[in-house]
């Protein structure tokens, strides 16, 4: 059976773009059991509480939510286990320095199936504080404002 290509969105973090500022992303291979892997092609799981950590040098994914597996026995996984991703050691160094002096944290931004491999999208991001997240709507709308005016003037409205 031939695997299938592109990139297949399972679910992803809206909230992390709200509540943090996204300095850098890396894609991260996750370490993953057979019936996550079902249910996460049933296109079931959840980001919002998720966060990386460091654990023994390696970088753990933690309260990312996958449900069991409807169809699974008694070797169903604990949805909220904690999940290994796959990095680079390059990467590896990289993400723990920037945690350990800058206060940043990783945050996973999205998951999906990359050429039939579960993957995850992590950001190294600093929190926003609460003015932060009112200047980033006051752009938006602003923005939002001038091409609606431009294209309106290119309709030949005003």
């Amino acid at each position: 059976m031939p695997r299938e290509k592109g990139r297949k969105v399972i679910a992803s973090n809206r909230k992390a773009y709200h509540d943090y500022a996204i300095l850098e992303t890396f894609e991260a291979g996750i370490a993953l059991m057979g019936t996550e892997v079902k249910s996460l092609r049933a296109g079931r799981a959840s980001l919002v509480d998720a966060f990386g950590q460091e654990r023994d040098g390696e970088i753990y994914l933690h309260a990312l939510h996958i449900p069991e597996y409807a169809m699974g026995t008694w070797t169903n996984h604990a949805p909220r286990r904690t999940r290994k991703l796959l990095l680079k050691q390059k990467e590896i160094i990289h993400l723990l320095t920037k945690t350990r002096e800058g206060g940043l944290t990783m945050i996973p931004l999205s998951m999906y199936f990359k050429d039939g491999w579960a993957k995850v999208e992590i950001g190294l991001a600093r929190g926003k504080k609460t003015y932060d997240k009112r200047q980033d709507i006051a752009k938006r709308d602003s923005d939002r404002e001038i091409s609606r005016e431009l294209g309106r003037r290119a309709k030949g409205m005003r």
